[in-house]
């Protein structure tokens, strides 16, 4: 999604960094892998650069009528060009445990597919990051060759 022209942009705070995810020639690029418990949302500043890659750690991702979607799990990762990475959120998800709106083993699944992900972060081995870029390039260049 290829953002035009804002009202005003758009700061949020992922732990203690304040980041502009909304402004301007921004764009955001989302992947919803089939199979996996997490969905990936790369933010993109209007000269292409990386802003900030969003991980949403979920019971399930699927795909109905050719609409993505996803069951999230509260918690969160953000993961900045300078290598830094903010794992959020997990209060929230201990607050729905208690509240009785997930149950133990999703409590557990979120909190073992967030170490699994944040531990391929730390060895350079999460793929889909590093494909986010070729693949804004690749709808980048279809749509302007159209």
């Amino acid at each position: 999604m290829k953002i035009e022209k804002v009202l005003k942009p758009l700061f949020v705070k992922n732990g203690v960094k304040e980041v502009c995810i909304i402004n301007d020639g921004y764009s955001w690029l989302q992947h919803f892998p089939i199979g996996e418990k997490y969905s990936l949302t790369t933010m993109f500043d209007a000269e292409g650069a990386i802003v900030q890659s969003y991980i949403d750690i979920c019971f399930e991702v699927g795909i109905e009528e050719n609409i993505p979607w996803m069951d999230d799990l509260y918690l969160d990762i953000a993961v900045f060009p300078t290598g830094e990475v903010i794992l959020m959120d997990a209060d929230e998800l201990d607050e729905a445990l208690t509240h009785g709106v997930i149950n133990k083993s999703m409590h557990d699944l979120a909190w073992n597919e967030a170490r699994i992900i944040m531990n391929l972060i730390q060895q350079d081995k999460f793929n889909l990051i590093h494909l986010a870029r070729v693949h804004k390039n690749l709808i980048t260049n279809k749509s302007n060759s159209e």
